[in-house]
């Protein structure tokens, strides 16, 4: 009976390792996917920023164009005004001259004979008979210049019409190109929509993955005291507590314990003569932590932690520290084979 349930006990054991094994080395397509996903994401994303910015770029210059139009009728109106008088003048000043030849017609000379002979002297005769000679000059000059003025009124009326009909086909462009883009914007959209609904579904896959590759790894190393004691609060600024979070995620998966881990040595290095004596100095010394010289940090603290990775970095600059490590000075990647407790997929010592 105790050999049946050895035998069973070392099959499981087996069976735990392998799923782990397989685990560990199945290809990560999911983290590709997120990365490809987030990608797409964004760019979608900067590309309807810059449809909404032209649109309403458009907007603007359509509204400059209604206006003008505006103006342009105005114009428009007035120039009509304008030209409707000029040609009651005209028409008066025709009226006027058929007059004046049908009287000098109905009377003949005698008319003109008598103006002149009614005149008193001389001087006034010389006057009356000039008069008389400029008076059909006076009345086709007088109409030349009134059909002068109708003509100029009337081409200035063609030339506005011509520019309110270039004002309305700019118009109809700006419109149609607003509406173009408002449809680019509304697909743009949907796709956005579709990219980031296959990215959260891709995420929660990942984050099954990850759990059930932890939750087997966590089998395999018989478990750890997840307790958490209080090792002393430090002093620290609001760009030690980002960067503590930056390198502590850089380091172990988003899991609170894990993170605290990490966590835990690095504040264990500051209250240890061996080693500088603040977070900045114990996290960016020489050759200790791959992060800092690879330009993961870097791009960490470029993105933003995450929320988690920053309560944790709180919480150990506040004193907390995860028993299981509280005594731990270094970790490595659990792949490396280094003795150690396991603690997701990171293996934490006292020395080396």
């Amino acid at each position: 009976m105790k050999l049946c349930k050895k035998r069973w006990a070392l099959s499981g054991i087996a069976l735990v390792s392998s799923l782990a094994i397989v685990l560990s080395v199945f290809p990560s397509f999911a983290d590709e996917d997120i990365s490809s996903l987030e990608g797409q994401s964004a760019t979608l994303q900067n590309e309807l920023e810059g449809i909404n910015e032209e649109i309403l770029s458009l907007s603007e210059e359509i509204s400059t164009a209604e206006m003008q139009i505006e103006i342009m009728n105005g114009e428009i109106a007035r120039t009509s005004d304008a030209l409707d008088e000029a040609e009651e003048n005209e028409n008066q000043q025709y009226e006027d001259m058929k007059s004046r030849i049908k009287y000098m017609y109905e009377h003949g000379n005698a008319t003109l004979l008598e103006m002149l002979f009614s005149a008193e002297d001389m001087t006034d005769f010389l006057n009356k008979a000039d008069f008389i000679e400029h008076l059909s000059e006076y009345d086709r000059s007088a109409l030349d210049s009134l059909k002068e003025v109708h003509e100029q009124i009337e081409d200035q009326k063609e030339t506005l019409e011509v520019q309110q009909d270039s004002l309305k086909e700019i118009q109809a462009s700006l419109t149609a190109r607003q509406e173009e883009l408002q449809a680019k914007a509304e697909a743009t959209s949907t796709d956005l929509a579709d990219v980031q609904a296959r990215l959260e579904q891709a995420k929660a896959e990942e984050a099954a993955r990850i759990a059930a590759q932890q939750a087997a790894q966590e089998t395999i190393s018989g478990g750890y005291d997840n307790s958490v004691v209080n090792g002393g609060s430090i002093n620290a600024t609001a760009d030690d507590v980002t960067l503590l979070a930056a390198i502590i995620q850089c380091e172990a998966y988003q899991n609170y314990d894990y993170l605290l881990a990490v966590a835990t040595v690095i504040m264990n290095r500051v209250e240890d003569p061996r080693f500088p004596n603040t977070i900045r100095g114990v996290i960016y010394a020489q050759g200790q932590f791959e992060p800092v010289w690879t330009g993961r940090l870097q791009h960490v603290l470029d993105s933003g932690p995450t929320k988690l990775s920053m309560q944790v970095a709180q919480d150990a600059i506040n004193g907390a520290r995860l028993a299981a490590v509280a005594d731990c000075y270094f970790f490595l990647y659990a792949g490396t084979g280094h003795a150690g407790i396991n603690i997701g997929n990171n293996v934490f010592f006292q020395s080396w």
